[in-house]
């Protein structure tokens, strides 16, 4: 493994970097802050919440006592019902110096609800999850260091492209209208309680991803809002695709056409092995910045976190990242915590980030 440089250089006071062409009604200074440095995502929220050992009645509270089905593990859930364990999370990533947090909404979509019967929510709880972290990232910015909400749009339960049962290659159990819909009802919800950004994260499935990407450009149309978003695949194992088969090019060129803010890796997969593929995606992606944030290395029950990899290491590792000049933005996903994210955000600082160019045209052919 190479090392990183131990004398770095600062990154200029000149914005490198083609910013987008797009004029932007919030998060409008994230392309300029992209050029001058490596911005920092928070890390993981499941890990976190696995501290408080919350038991079923504090995922139901009273207003949810009577509820007909479990409810422990819905993480989504506590944005209302345990409001004040969310913000103590998202209070504890900005300190540790995130830029930007996620709102707590992986699950958030009425499809994915619907495994807890609470699918008529999910307006409510996308407007719960976005007015907390706004106000815990009103609270810690500063002019001088803004903070932003990314509101996490995941990938669902279910799948458009990948059939649910073996013996049935062409059976789906969703649809895009589904998906787009569903997708739709969860970015208004963010929208409206106060998001500077959308990140359309952990795809599996670019068929899902351009659901999500279709309903928030529906939803920016109607509204005459224009917000940056930032869309973030994830590499299943070593053969370096996605779980619907794309390799990392032809990911990158299927969503190409939404002119993300920035494109990315994460989850899956830890730096080591993730590598590989941050370093092509930084390649050809020339146009867009690119974002990277990384298990903690590979599932550990043994460990804390569950995950093989100390802040130390997976600090270290995403610092060769920086250093080999692959990146807009940094952080952690699974099993990483705020020190996790502090280790990033001291060793990246130091980094001039990745100068985004634009691509020469070429005629562009993925399976």
């Amino acid at each position: 493994m190479t090392a990183a440089p131990s004398a770095p250089a600062r990154a200029p006071d000149i914005v490198p970097a083609i910013t987008p062409a797009i004029a932007y009604t919030r998060g409008g200074a994230l392309p300029a802050l992209l050029a001058r440095r490596i911005l920092v995502l928070d890390g993981a929220m499941g890990t976190m919440i696995q501290r408080y050992k919350l038991d079923e009645a504090a995922f139901r509270s009273t207003r949810f006592a009577d509820h007909p089905s479990d409810l422990k593990g819905n993480n989504d859930l506590l944005v209302l019902t345990r409001p004040d364990v969310i913000a103590e999370i998202h209070d504890q990533y900005l300190a540790a110096g995130a830029d930007l947090i996620e709102t707590n909404t992986f699950g958030a979509t009425s499809i994915a609800q619907e495994d807890y019967g609470l699918g008529h929510i999910a307006y409510e709880m996308n407007v719960a999850a976005a007015r907390l972290a706004r106000t815990c990232c009103d609270r810690h910015g500063t002019p001088d260091r803004p903070r932003f909400v990314a509101g996490a749009l995941g990938p669902t339960p279910k799948t458009a492209s990948i059939s649910p049962d073996v013996n049935d290659p062409g059976a789906r159990n969703v649809d895009f209208d589904a998906l787009r819909a569903a997708y739709l009802e969860q970015a208004r919800g963010l929208l409206d309680g106060g998001v500077d950004l959308f990140l359309v994260e952990t795809i599996f499935d670019t068929l899902n991803a351009k659901a999500a990407i279709f309903a928030l450009d529906e939803l920016m149309e109607s509204t005459g809002e224009r917000l940056p978003v930032i869309v973030s695949g994830t590499v299943t194992d070593a053969s370096g695709r996605i779980l619907s088969g794309q390799t990392v090019g032809a990911f990158w060129h299927s969503v190409r056409h939404a002119r993300p803010l920035a494109i990315g890796l994460n989850c899956a997969l830890g730096a080591t092995l993730m590598r590989p593929y941050i370093e092509e995606l930084s390649r050809i992606a020339g146009e867009t910045f690119v974002s990277c944030y990384p298990n903690a290395g590979l599932p550990n029950p043994m460990s804390d976190t569950g995950f093989d990899e100390t802040p130390e290491v997976t600090g270290r590792l995403v610092e060769e990242f920086a250093a080999a000049g692959f990146l807009n933005i940094a952080g952690g996903c699974c099993g990483t915590t705020p020190a996790h994210i502090a280790e990033i955000a001291q060793r990246v600082g130091r980094y001039q980030p990745r100068c985004a160019q634009h691509a020469p045209f070429s005629t562009l052919i993925n399976a």
